[in-house]
């Protein structure tokens, strides 16, 4: 009789304890949920700081201008900031020395070890770059040329693989003249590529550096 009394007290111990382990429970409302307002569906996210998420490796979308930084570092570097390829270009951008120089870096062994410095470098170029073509973003913005919208940020990103004066000679002879590096990447392409991000915070400044 105790044997049993012991096996049948065991067993409703043992029911208990996974009865348990299965009761639903609620999520407390914290600030980190947010709320659908017409679906009423909560969504959780660790934090809604951007900072956060800074050094996360996240492929970006849509056409604000983080997503034009990094597709172009993407196809430079695959985003590595210690990257010299085999012309001797640097970086997360793939700057070279002589463009460098340009806009104040001198030193580039210590940009190729400056992660923010080449960012800065990077929105100084554009900078740069805006104003020497700001006559040509001007006239030639929302035109078609050899089946290619022409757009502001697709301008600034060949200029940026090709140099200013190849995306001038590229215009003024109405897209039958057009550069490409020694990998064979012309600046039709990128026009093409980066065609259509949001670039417009950028201000031209022929003087921009770091």
């Amino acid at each position: 009789m105790i044997k049993k009394w012991h096996y049948y007290s065991t067993l409703l111990l043992i029911i208990a304890f996974l009865s348990l382990g299965f009761k639903p429970f609620n999520l407390d409302s914290n600030p980190w949920f947010l709320t659908d307002g017409l679906n009423q569906s909560d969504y959780l996210f660790p934090s809604h700081k951007q900072e956060d998420y800074a050094k996360l490796n996240i492929p970006y979308t849509g056409n604000f201008f983080i997503g034009f930084k990094e597709a172009i570092a993407f196809k430079e570097s695959q985003g590595k900031y210690k990257k010299i390829n085999s012309l001797g270009y640097l970086g997360k951008y793939q700057f070279g020395p002589g463009t460098l120089r340009t806009i104040g870096v001198h030193n580039t062994s210590a940009f190729l070890k400056n992660p923010d410095l080449q960012e800065k470098a990077f929105i100084a170029l554009l900078a740069k770059n805006k104003w020497l073509l700001r006559k040509e973003i001007s006239k030639y913005e929302g035109a078609v040329i050899n089946g290619i919208l022409i757009t502001e940020s697709g301008i600034l990103a060949a200029a940026h693989l090709g140099g200013v004066r190849t995306v001038k000679r590229f215009f003024r002879s109405n897209g039958e003249r057009y550069f490409r590096d020694v990998y064979g990447t012309s600046i039709v392409s990128y026009m093409k590529a980066f065609g259509g991000y949001d670039t417009s915070f950028i201000e031209p400044d022929k003087h921009a550096s770091i």
